[in-house]
């Protein structure tokens, strides 16, 4: 370990922070920031957004400073093998092939002993009732609800959605043992609600990693868990991510079966949420896939009524789905179905309320399939254009690059064209588009 370190003290020392004042901000002790900054321990994946915020950088480039080097202490953030660039995020894509399939093998490890957890019976001695008794166990489960919220908006803010998965890989670890050790039916039973949260979270990792096979069986356990909680509303959520997968692989009318079981379970949830106006949304554009106008319209109409909800919808990380969407749903939708003057106007109206990048990469999409159905060259380079920028920006070839490769078998009539040339092999340069 002799002449390694991280860059984490580069990027403090340049913002003009002392360790102690580094350290007071975060609220740990100097000794915790010093061992951060030797590579001895990690930050808790909790703190990791402060970290970001205190350092002015993304989860991407947080990443980077923790990585250990050989360089000596006086050698500067910008001569570093690998490109940081504080402000704006310029990495390197990560080793995959060997480094992926160990990720992909542990991952699948934890899920079947957490899945064998989760059904046991309980230990015949579990006290339901003697809750207050057993604070130490409550305050475990308030720490990793804290937790999992905060991996949730890391998922969020991170470009690279992948580079999540080690935080993950920690919390489920952890989530295990407590599953191992529970004390109480109480504490069982909450340990499968985070149980589900965290399966749905990874879930989203392997689904924006084309991991299709992989993130199926992430919904599949985060089904099991939300049911074996009577977690009526995170269990339909598992579910709408798991008929999200069907429809991507053109399985709508198994799609469509899913959606209609998370819609039944959602309305025994709770009704101040908008848990079932999320399934109707994406059962809209399962309809539409499915040809099916009509039963498309009628379940648009159910998730336009989340705007008579009062108070907060949806808390966040497992349910985002707030009603600000909508011009985004249905403008997929009309395109789906061929209705390309109310598409467009969807399409245009939601482009201009995105935030993240993924979303705008997606609209994008959108928008340049627009103009290969309505045969207009510049609308299509235009906005495809915009959209590989995203993919390749984010490096999401599982959201946004896994719509792109959708359009690109459309433009083998148009290759006479050198633009078209030029962005099919922009488009082919992205990940594949599955691996099952």
């Amino acid at each position: 370990m002799a002449g390694k370190r991280r860059r984490l003290a580069d990027r403090r020392k340049a913002l003009g922070y002392s360790q102690e004042y580094f350290a007071d901000q975060l609220g740990i002790d100097r000794t915790t920031a010093g061992r951060w900054e030797l590579g001895k321990t990690e930050p808790c994946p909790y703190i990791r957004p402060k970290i970001c915020d205190l350092l002015k950088v993304t989860a991407d480039e947080l990443d980077h400073l923790l990585v250990l080097c050989e360089e000596p202490e006086k050698r500067s953030l910008a001569s570093t093998s690998t490109p940081v660039v504080i402000g704006q995020v310029v990495t390197e894509p990560q080793q995959r092939g060997e480094a992926d399939d160990m990720y992909r093998r542990e991952l699948l490890r934890l899920l079947s002993i957490a899945g064998t957890l989760m059904v046991l019976p309980p230990p015949a001695n579990a006290d339901i009732q003697d809750w207050a008794g057993q604070s130490d166990e409550a305050d475990d489960l308030e720490q990793h609800a804290l937790l999992s919220s905060h991996l949730w908006q890391v998922f969020a803010l991170s470009k690279s959605k992948r580079l999540v998965y080690p935080l993950v890989h920690d919390q489920l670890k952890l989530l295990i043992k407590q599953l191992d050790q529970a004390r109480s039916a109480r504490a069982r039973r909450q340990l499968c609600v985070l149980a589900c949260d965290l399966f749905q979270l990874a879930g989203e990792i392997c689904f924006d990693s084309n991991r299709y096979t992989d993130a199926t069986y992430c919904y599949t356990m985060a089904v099991t868990a939300g049911r074996e909680a009577r977690c009526y509303d995170r269990w339909a959520c598992a579910l709408t991510r798991q008929a999200f997968v069907n429809m991507y692989d053109h399985e709508y009318p198994e799609a469509t079966a899913v959606l209609s079981a998370a819609a039944r379970i959602a309305e025994q949830g709770d009704s101040q949420l908008s848990t079932r106006h999320w399934v109707a949304a994406v059962q809209a554009e399962a309809f539409a896939r499915d040809g099916d106008r009509a039963g498309c319209e009628r379940a648009l109409d159910t998730a336009d009524q989340v705007i008579d909800l009062a108070g907060p919808v949806s808390p966040g990380g497992w349910l985002r789905f707030d009603g600000s969407r909508m011009a985004e749903e249905r403008g997929t939708c009309y395109l789906t179905l061929g209705q390309t003057d109310l598409a467009e106007a969807s399409l245009l109206a939601a482009l201009n309320q995105a935030t993240s990048l993924r979303r705008r990469g997606s609209l994008l999409t959108d928008l340049a399939a627009l103009g290969i159905q309505r045969r207009n060259m510049d609308q299509f380079l235009h906005h495809a254009g915009r959209a590989v920028d995203v993919a390749e920006q984010t490096q999401s070839a599982g959201y946004v690059g896994r719509k792109l490769h959708g359009i690109q078998k459309q433009l083998q009539p148009l290759l006479a064209d050198k633009r078209v040339v030029q962005l099919n092999d922009r488009i082919t340069r992205l990940s594949a588009p599955a691996q099952h």
